[in-house]
Order: C-alpha cells, then sequence, then structure tokens
C-alpha cells in the first residue's frame, strides 16, 4: 500500500545509542508526493536540522492519498519513531490523532486540517498572494486569471482565497471562466494555460498557485512561438530558476523552503525533549516578491 520507505542517515550505533534514553532518535516523515521539489526541499531541511542533534530521519510518502497518510502513521508508530512531521494530503486530521493519543510530537508543514489542531509550521499564503495580486493591481493590471489545485487542500484554498480577496478589495470583479483548477501536475498546468489563452477574452496577467503547473504553464507559453498576447505576466509561487529564463514578465512570491524545514525539525525536537511551552504553536514564515523581466511592466 505504501511507496518504498527511505531511511536517510541511518547509523548501526543508533540503537545503542537510544537504549539509555528509551528513544530511537529517529523521526518519521510524511510526505504527499517525495518528487514534488518543494516536499523535497523541506524534507532536506528537516534532515539537516535533525542531523545537528543526531537523529535519523524515516520518509514516508503518502501520494496524495489519506488512507495512505493514516499508513504511513502507524507504521512509524510501530516504528516507535519519536516524533513524527507531516505535510497533511487531504483536508480532515482525524487520523492524525493517532500520534497525539501515543504521545508522539506531531508537527505539521505547509497545510492545516480541519478539527484539529498541533503544532505547525507554513507561511501565510493567503495574505501572500494577497500582497502580490494588489501590488500588480495597484501598478495596472486589471485583466487576472488564475491556475491553481482543488480547493479542499489547504494551500490551494487559502491561495485562491487571497487572490479573490485582493480583487475585489481593488474593485476588479473576478471572472468565473478566468478561475481553473487542476490537480498539480505540469500537463494540468499545461491544459489550463492552453483553455485560458484560448478564450474570446484571455486574461493578461495569470496568477498560478502551485510548482508543478507552473511548470506547464511555461511549457505551453513555449511552444506558442510568439502567439500569446504581448502583454501577458504571469505571477506564481515559488520556481524562480523558470521565471528568470521564461520571456514573459513575471512575479514569484519565494518562500523560505529550507528554514521551513528547519523549523519544523526545531519545533519537533523541542517536544521530543518535553518542552510543551505554547503549544500548540503555528508558525508563519515571511515569504519575498521578486520580479523578472519587469521593465515597468503596465497593461492598459
Amino acid at each position: 500500500m505504501l511507496d518504498a520507505v527511505s531511511l536517510l542517515n541511518y547509523k548501526v550505533n543508533t540503537v545503542a545509542r537510544s537504549l539509555k534514553s528509551k528513544r530511537t532518535l529517529s523521526v518519521g516523515l510524511i510526505a504527499p508526493e517525495i518528487d514534488n521539489v518543494f516536499f523535497m526541499r523541506v524534507a532536506r531541511g528537516v534532515e539537516d536540522r535533525l542531523g545537528e542533534e543526531g537523529y535519523s530521519m524515516i520518509v514516508v510518502n503518502a501520494r496524495e492519498s489519506e488512507l495512505r497518510e493514516e499508513a504511513a502513521l502507524e507504521l512509524l508508530l510501530e516504528k516507535q519513531v519519536d516524533g513524527i512531521i507531516a505535510i497533511p494530503s487531504g483536508s480532515r486530521g482525524d487520523h492524525l490523532a493517532l500520534a497525539l493519543q501515543a504521545r508522539v510530537p506531531l508537527v505539521l508543514v505547509d497545510r492545516l486540517v480541519e478539527n484539529f489542531t498541533t503544532d505547525a509550521v507554513l507561511v501565510d499564503n493567503r495574505e501572500a498572494t494577497y500582497r502580490a495580486i494588489t501590488r500588480l493591481a495597484t501598478g495596472g493590471h486589471r485583466s487576472f486569471g488564475f491556475i491553481g489545485g482543488q480547493p479542499h487542500i489547504f494551500t490551494a484554498r487559502e491561495r485562491y482565497q487571497g487572490f479573490i480577496q485582493a480583487l475585489r478589495d481593488q474593485g476588479i470583479p473576478p471572472r468565473e471562466e478566468h478561475l481553473l483548477f487542476g490537480d498539480f501536475h505540469i500537463e494540468s498546468g499545461y491544459h489550463l494555460m492552453k483553455n485560458l489563452m484560448e478564450q474570446p477574452d484571455p486574461p493578461r496577467t495569470v496568477m498560478i498557485a502551485n510548482y508543478f503547473m507552473h511548470i506547464g504553464v511555461i511549457r505551453y507559453i513555449s511552444f506558442q512561438r510568439g502567439q500569446i498576447p504581448p502583454d501577458l505576466y504571469l505571477a506564481a509561487f515559488d520556481n524562480m530558476e523558470f521565471s528568470a529564463v521564461s520571456s514573459v514578465p513575471s512575479l514569484s512570491i519565494a518562500q523560505p523552503i529550507d528554514q521551513i524545514g528547519r523549523h519544523a525539525a526545531e519545533r519537533v525536537l523541542q517536544r521530543i525533549q518535553g518542552d510543551n511551552e505554547n503549544w500548540p504553536c503555528i508558525e508563519r514564515l515571511p515569504t519575498k516578491e521578486i520580479t523578472y523581466n519587469d521593465q515597468h511592466h503596465h497593461q492598459p
């Protein structure tokens, strides 16, 4: 049912070192997609911080499935990990309570879930999107489209809500045909961008709220050979490496991805040591905006 479990930085003497403390000196990381660049970088940040304290990391791929996530959680508890860091796959967290019932510290990353409270490390997705769209609207952009993930996913919903609120506050009515949702994959981004650009009156500024969907958008643009609107402008989360080489002006919302992982590891280590001050702590790290190929780009 589960994908392969990879044990990183495992040392033969881990069990021997942990006998006195009755700890395994291991922390589990449940990721929704281990081939997602964002999640891989979060994992690297977690691993680096855990390694500084002599802890190893067990990674389980839930493949965006709550059933797989529950099985992963049970597996990690069977392995008697000292703590768990999870990037939730769905909107509900009933099964996550298993960790707290077992008195195993649990820290969520990137996403919150309904009716469940524990420590978490993330960015303020709604505010970051709101700020970016407001900046573009006050700079002259008036025609907006949106490409994002399904709203039942926390980050997708937060980014969409920030987008809509910014338009309304700037007096720009959202157009339903310009608001498209997909499945977080490259092909989805490609086809949704194709849908937008083939409309009679396509939007001139497109917000892409996901890394892989942004790649799909860039791929679509690269295949058009000058057929896209000359005043097209993109806004997206992360993906700075693609924005930097694209001919289309863009604004990237950069997340401190490595720091998200390190802060999550720091929090779970704190709880493992028995320090429960300020539990539950919801930590939101700041984002920053970076523009590319934007020579005071304005739209009529």
